[in-house]
């Protein structure tokens, strides 16, 4: 799943935000080559698949930086609306996933 972290220059909370997208990709690692899950997830928690994470620093666009300079670092899943903002834990980021 491809998701957008808007950020900006010398951010950081996006840092802290990097590492929680990071933390969740770990939680799917695995030794093998397979694409299964290194934990054990509840029904609920099933996630298919890691989070590829694009960074967009929003002082490239005038709009993004409307949109968004009050409010980095955010979260949004490329096809949907869906945004995460700021704070959030790793749990937050899984509840955001599903």
């Amino acid at each position: 799943m491809k998701i957008v972290l808007y950020t900006g220059p010398h951010c950081s909370l996006c840092d802290l935000a990097v590492d929680i997208v990071e933390q969740f990709n770990a939680l799917y690692t695995n030794t093998n080559t397979t694409n299964e899950p290194a934990f054990q997830p509840s029904p609920t928690d099933i996630i298919s698949e890691r989070v590829e994470l694009e960074k967009v620093n929003i002082r490239d666009s005038a709009d993004l930086y409307h949109l968004y300079g009050a409010r980095i670092p955010v979260l949004k899943i490329e096809k949907s609306d869906s945004e995460l903002g700021w704070p959030f834990t790793l749990d937050d980021l899984i509840e955001f996933l599903k």
